[in-house]
């Protein structure tokens, strides 16, 4: 499989764009997340949004689903395609409720199907999006009471979408498991809501070897060879994963 990501900036970047990405696998392209600046970003590389399979939402914050009014209209009126989505179950009702109604609602479309193909997605179970393509949610801690989930492809990408440091989680995903792991990370400690990078470099080092670092700050060229055996992710490259290793492939503008 390969990603792109739209995007590695946190909630309040205003150098990176929101930390989305595209995933893609045997001819299926996987948009992850589509928080506010996803749209402009898919613009940005030249990717129309029909050319987008299906999107899957991690966790109800702007920087996750801030574009999906957007797309939603854009895909019904310029387009004319329903976008398949796939949300946690237990997100769906919240997601138009609480995030989409207010700007998508209208005398003939009143709810979430009404713009959307929805595939309600199960804690813990494997899904399979597309031959060669798994997904499971895990959830994580992230904003107390609310909840979020990462993502386990193909039982050795783990995608962490918005994450409080877990140390044991990771540990036994790469050592174990032999992930690669493309992690959030707060470059100021404590991290309430994120892994900080403090918390992050106490991970061994074989560990760390396999973290990949996004959501991060603007301020990310003072941490440059700061981070451990960690690398950071580039927004706009296309990264192979296979076997166990991340390569970058080709820029994407």
């Amino acid at each position: 499989m390969e990603i792109l990501m739209l995007g590695t900036g946190n909630a309040f970047a205003k150098k990176y764009f929101n930390n989305n990405a595209l995933l893609f696998s045997n001819g299926f392209t996987l948009l992850i997340d589509c928080g506010c600046t996803a749209t402009l970003a898919l613009h940005r590389i030249g990717m129309p949004l029909d050319a987008i399979d299906a999107i899957l939402i991690t966790h109800i914050h702007a920087d996750h689903t801030g574009g999906l009014e957007e797309f939603a209209y854009r895909m019904k009126f310029q387009y004319g395609g329903v976008p398949v989505l796939y949300v946690p179950d237990a997100l769906a009702e919240p997601l138009w409720d609480h995030s989409l109604r207010g700007g998508l609602e209208q005398e003939r479309w009143r709810k979430l199907d009404d713009y959307f193909d929805v595939r309600r997605l199960r804690e813990g179970v494997p899904t399979t999006l597309h031959d060669g393509l798994t997904v499971r949610l895990i959830r994580t801690e992230h904003i107390p009471g609310k909840r979020s989930y990462s993502l386990l492809f193909n039982e050795c990408f783990f995608y962490t979408a918005d994450m409080k440091f877990n140390p044991g989680l990771v540990t036994d995903l790469v050592r174990n498991r032999g992930c690669v792991v493309f992690h959030d990370c707060q470059f100021t400690s404590p991290g309430e809501v994120h892994a900080s990078l403090d918390e992050l470099l106490t991970l061994p080092e074989d560990v760390q070897e396999n973290i990949w670092l996004m959501h991060y700050a603007d301020n990310r060229e003072l941490y440059e060879g700061r981070t451990g055996r960690m690398r950071f992710v580039e927004q706009h490259v296309r990264y192979t994963i296979a076997n166990g290793r991340v390569e970058p492939s080709s820029s994407a503008t």
